[in-house]
């Protein structure tokens, strides 16, 4: 059975008389807390916090002297006392709450301030064990949710990006916060505590390697709202966890407008793509439309590997996003701006690869510091209607599987350093996948059909286009390899893979048909390969 409430209506107008502080992120603090005390606010703090307000030259009075009770066990008790939480939680135009507070001797607090030990930061530093369970926050928590939960008489700051409008609304109501603004803190404290509370139960579960704990909780903080999500009639904002991993959430914007959510969502497509390329052994650059590759390519530089990767499907290309696994230099920069793009995503970029694209003003530059470790555990989540689908991350590398071949004609070497490329942009391509790669290069990508031979045509035709626009004689698909990411489960995709040109294949295997499959490889002296791992990409 609910609680049920006394329905009392809450003052629009709250005086802020007693403020209690008690932060872990300093930052903006003095400055903040000296406003309060300029307008007649009077300062409780604790520990640290109390330590840097005193230093400051403010009169601040410690909790204990609320409490009567010291701080103990190195802090970890503090604010956990009725004469903090009943300063809280007392609903003030209740006559038995207000009853209660004068029998025991509690003073009302109608501000807190408070931010969280840096939990988050700590578990991503790979502190041991004990220094991370050291950083789970209780009494910030249980203040933050006293003060969100009685809003009606207490406001919360948990942001010290709020500090100014605090006081600006200060300020506005003569000492006094509005009770809409008092909700709207709530609301972000709440907010904050979930985000807090999941980061926590998510470690919990990866030290105890539970995959699917019994409850799941996802938190972020918005980095920015914008215009409009994949369609201007829909709203977004981009979240983001405090996850390092390199890519566009912690990559430096160096110019251009703001990314739009198709932006975001092909640019990091672009470069957990490009990130399969190890940059010590070729330059690799991957042109991404739609969250679809439409060109891959490696070379001995960056220009060259984007000559070839442009080459694919120019007229993709065309509007699309730049993803590369080396620094961005002048040459590259100057080949790139040649064709309308939306953004360039890279580790780095140099001072003249700056200026060159600089004069494309809307042209977004990213640079990430580094590259997407494909090989990295973690998960992904899809929203469904009612409910969350969590998986692990896809991080097989082509590298790292037991590849057989099981034709009777095996891959040259050449062909061999083909079908790995291949298979590692098939990784990456919406299914069903087919990608035809030639001397390094994506030379047809087919994806997202409901059938694999449509793929499979699909990528030829690109291909034959391709052709015909750069006056070729024949397709690139001729004595090129071919990639699916998933096992034929016909003969029929496979020999259309072939009557493109096609001399070697790489493919998961598994179907109740590979016998029949591999007799038609044979069949017309194809090399075929099977790594054991399938690519579905939804």
């Amino acid at each position: 059975m609910a609680v049920a409430a006394k329905n009392i209506p809450a003052p629009d107008l709250v005086p802020v008389r007693r403020a209690l502080l008690s932060v872990f992120d300093k930052t903006g603090l003095i400055d903040f807390a000296r406003a309060l005390a300029a307008a007649g606010v009077e300062l409780v703090s604790t520990g640290g916090t109390a330590k840097a307000i005193a230093e400051a030259g403010m009169a601040v009075r410690d909790v204990s002297d609320l409490t009567g009770f010291p701080e103990i066990m190195d802090g970890r008790v503090k604010t956990l006392h009725p004469s903090v939480h009943g300063a809280l939680l007392g609903v003030r135009d209740d006559p038995e709450h207000a009853a209660a507070m004068r029998d025991h001797g509690i003073e009302p607090i109608d501000l807190v301030v408070s931010n969280l030990y840096p939990f988050e930061d700590v578990r991503r530093s790979g502190a041991a064990y004990a220094s991370i369970v050291e950083n789970i926050d209780i009494g910030g928590p249980a203040m933050i949710r006293a003060a969100a939960k009685n809003h009606a008489y207490v406001a919360i700051v948990t942001d010290p990006e709020d500090y100014a409008s605090v006081l600006n609304a200060l300020e506005m109501n003569f000492g006094s916060l509005s009770l809409d603004f008092r909700k709207k803190l709530a609301a972000k404290a709440f907010a904050r505590t979930a985000s807090y509370d999941a980061a926590i139960s998510g470690w919990f579960a990866e030290a105890l390697e539970i995959e699917h704990p019994t409850w799941r909780a996802f938190g972020g903080r918005l980095d920015q709202v914008m215009r409009y999500g994949e369609n201007p009639h829909q709203s977004a904002g981009f979240y983001v966890d405090g996850d390092k991993r390199p890519g566009v959430a912690t990559a430096r914007q160096l110019q251009g407008k703001q990314l739009s959510y198709n932006n975001i969502n092909d640019t990091d497509a672009a470069f957990e793509l490009v990130g399969e390329f190890d940059p010590a052994r070729s330059a690799t650059v991957a042109i991404i439309k739609h969250a679809n590759p439409c060109g891959v390519a490696e070379g001995a530089s960056l220009k060259a590997a984007y000559v070839k990767a442009l080459a694919c499907d120019p007229v993709s290309a065309f509007g699309g996003i730049v993803a590369m696994n080396r620094t961005l230099d002048a040459e590259a920069a100057e080949e790139v701006v040649k064709t309308f793009t939306e953004v360039i995503i890279a580790p780095g970029a140099s001072e003249e690869a700056i200026r060159i694209v600089a004069a494309k003003k809307n042209l977004r530059l990213l640079v990430t510091g580094g590259l997407p470790d494909p090989r990295t555990a973690s998960v992904t989540v899809k929203s469904v209607s009612g409910g969350l689908l969590v998986q692990g991350r896809d991080n097989a590398v082509v590298d790292d599987l037991d590849l057989k071949v099981v034709t009777r004609r095996a891959p040259t070497p050449a062909e061999m350093a083909d079908l790995k490329f291949a298979f590692r942009i098939a990784k990456h391509v919406k299914s069903n996948a087919i990608v035809y790669v030639r001397d390094g290069a994506a030379v047809g990508i087919g994806a997202g059909q409901m059938s694999r031979v449509d793929s499979s045509r699909i990528a030829a035709r690109k291909a034959l286009d391709a052709a015909e626009a750069a006056g070729l004689a024949e397709p690139l698909t001729k004595n090129s390899v071919v990639a699916s990411d998933a096992f034929f489960p016909f003969a029929d995709g496979l020999l259309s893979a072939i009557e493109a040109g096609a001399t070697a294949v790489i493919q998961p295997g598994g179907s109740m048909r590979d016998d029949d499959v591999i007799a038609a490889a044979d069949a017309h002296g194809i090399a075929m390969v099977f790594t054991g791992v399938r690519h579905f990409r939804h």
